[in-house]
């Protein structure tokens, strides 16, 4: 048989899936990134409309349609310290495609880009997949990215590096301070800045601030979706902001993988970001009460946990053993190092499910904590 290309080589069968595989049905699922609220009802009703009305049958701009376009837009203008051009976005078929787009648009073979250790699996693997050189950074003890971290790392083969505040899959948030360096490290060192900002609405503690309201230069993009904040992970609706040049750069890679986004899903998504933002509002302050829950009981485990300022994600300091202990027990929580080798040594919980499985999966958690010390 042929060869397969030296990139697909490089990249791996996601090791979360590996978790969910070995899992037992009744298991309580803990390793899920998506929260377990409903799309809200007008969301779903708009996209019904589209389809009753045939407004979904056919290609939308490559873009993606102008009314969402817009609707991105003013939310940059209702909840961020930016403003965002219409005519800069590309909705794209889940954050993920947008960041695909990202990386295509801007690395060449063998060219760096840093990203956090632990991080969001697809950093690593969406570079290799552009033939560039992964170069995963350490994070601080409360597992936030360092400014100056980053800045020593970048060399004359660097071609971004990514940031993610609120962040997958530690919760950390990135302070202000931070992203104020971020942005001025990728203007004085002419790198981009790729900031993935998919969970921005999901903060708890302080506020989420993206470097795009410091940058000088355009080299800054930013990645968001309404996957997390309303719900949507089915939906798959993401989009990219950046200068015109580079929106131009990266709809000629969009345009031949994916030619737009899914028109039901952008008339959702138009609705979601325009419509009541009470269902967000309401999904956020549960998710607070939980993560108090898991802390709690986490510390009554003696397991040190960094508090998450953000996301949905706790990310404790484990024992040797500890993780496989939990599944066998029927609780799914998935190894740090799934995330890179920084993670080793933790787990990371997603406490996007009901308070009474959180409840009783860390009563499993403190039988298996027993069972490794």
């Amino acid at each position: 048989m042929t060869e397969f290309s030296r990139r697909v080589e490089q990249v791996s069968i996601s090791g979360i899936r590996e978790v969910f595989e070995a899992a037992g049905e009744d298991a309580i699922n803990l390793g899920l990134g998506q929260p377990d609220f409903p799309t809200p009802g007008h969301v779903r009703q708009a996209a019904v409309e589209a389809i009753e009305n045939g407004a979904a049958d056919a290609y939308t701009s490559n873009k993606g349609t102008l009314p969402l376009r817009e609707a991105i837009s003013a939310k940059y203008d209702r909840d961020n310290r930016f403003s965002v051009d219409p005519e800069n976005v590309i909705a794209t078929a889940g954050g993920s495609e947008a960041l695909h787009l990202a990386v295509e648009a801007h690395v060449d073979p063998g060219e760096e880009v840093i990203f956090p250790d632990p991080g969001f699996v697809s950093y690593d693997a969406l570079t290799n997949l552009a033939d560039g050189t992964p170069k995963p950074l350490g994070l601080r003890e409360d597992l936030t990215m360092d400014p100056t971290a980053v800045e020593e790392a970048i060399t004359d083969d660097t071609a971004a590096f990514m940031i993610n505040s609120p962040a997958n899959p530690t919760g950390a948030v990135q302070s202000e301070d931070d992203m104020r360096e971020f942005a001025r490290i990728a203007d004085e060192h002419d790198v981009l800045c790729i900031s993935d900002e998919v969970y921005e609405h999901i903060v708890f503690d302080g506020e989420h601030v993206s470097p795009m309201a410091f940058a000088e230069s355009d080299n800054v993009v930013v990645v968001g979706a309404c996957s997390k904040t309303y719900s949507m992970t089915g939906w798959r609706l993401g989009w990219v902001t950046g200068s015109h040049e580079r929106i131009e750069r990266m709809l000629r890679v969009h345009q031949y993988m994916q030619a737009c986004a899914s028109a039901p899903a952008q008339y959702a998504a138009e609705a979601a970001l325009t419509g009541p933002q009470e269902p967000v509002e309401e999904m956020v302050a549960a998710f607070e009460k939980r993560r108090d829950v898991v802390l709690d009981g986490l510390a009554d485990i003696g397991l040190d946990t960094p508090t998450p300022r953000g996301a949905f994600y706790a990310m404790p300091k484990v024992p040797e053993g500890w993780v496989d202990e939990c599944i066998d027990r029927g609780v799914i929580v998935v190894p740090g190092g799934a995330f890179g080798e920084g993670g080793e040594g933790y787990a990371r919980i997603s406490y996007a499910t009901g308070m009474e499985d959180l409840k009783a999966a860390l009563a499993v958690m403190g039988e298996a904590a027993d069972a490794v010390r």
